[in-house]
């Protein structure tokens, strides 16, 4: 049942969205707000279909955590769930996204650019890393929220962390306060797989780390709250 669940989704995921990406070309020549609505509804109608034909729920824990206004979001990268939910929790979103993602037809040109989404060279070091700053402090100053997720790839779920140091940078740069989060979507639509576990995905949204630490405080503070919320989440689901 599981196998058969799982072709019926994934079927409907890519048709339905290169049907959104087709007929919801009228918003690329409407204002940004418009597109990000489109997005924000591409989310909702992920999770929909994850809940009535996979059997898995969502669940988002401390929404009352996020503030309103410009804002750093980190968190665990383990799916590619949480790259067409997380838009629909902010009302501006900016994704940091690989460079390879804008050149995917249709969706990576004109889509990447009309969400004003940030594209990283991850082989481009110390460049792309200033490149990363620049494009934050002005997505920021339009009071949008920088999602980043700070290991720079979906990680598979219990693997050791690897961060890497665009998060840190883009809040030693930014002067806002950062929002984490933990989750464990990787349990139920796993990194390169092709079926989808049935339960309960549930992202945590932590306590906002506030602006003005010291780059190396920050980078712990993250790291730690981050896996906090992940581990516990990990651990939950498995009990």
């Amino acid at each position: 049942m599981i196998l058969l669940r799982s072709i019926v989704f994934n079927v409907l995921f890519y048709v339905l969205m290169v049907a959104f990406l087709i007929f919801g070309s009228p918003v690329l020549l409407m204002p940004r707000s418009y597109a990000i609505l489109a997005l924000q509804a591409w989310g909702r109608t992920v999770n929909w279909l994850l809940r009535v034909i996979c059997n898995i729920k969502v669940e988002v824990r401390g929404a009352a955590n996020i503030p309103t206004g410009p804002l750093l979001v980190a968190g665990k990268h383990q799916s590619a769930w949480e790259t067409t939910a997380l838009p629909t929790y902010f009302s501006d979103p900016c994704m940091v996204e690989k460079k390879e993602l804008f050149y995917i037809p249709i969706y990576g040109w004109p889509y990447t650019y009309k969400f004003r989404m940030i594209g990283v060279d991850r082989s481009g070091g110390a460049r792309s890393l200033k490149n990363l700053v620049a494009r934050g402090k002005r997505e920021i100053a339009d009071g949008r929220q920088i999602i980043i997720m700070p290991e720079g790839t979906r990680r598979p779920v219990g693997a050791p962390a690897e961060y890497k140091s665009g998060a840190a940078a883009l809040y030693a740069n930014l002067g806002v306060p950062c929002l984490p989060f933990g989750l464990n979507a990787g349990l139920h639509w796993p990194r390169r797989k092709f079926l989808r576990y049935p339960g309960t995905i549930v992202i945590e949204f932590g306590q906002v780390i506030p602006a003005g630490l010291p780059r190396k405080d920050f980078q712990k503070r993250m790291e730690a709250e981050i896996e906090s919320l992940t581990n516990r989440l990990i651990s939950e689901n498995r009990s």
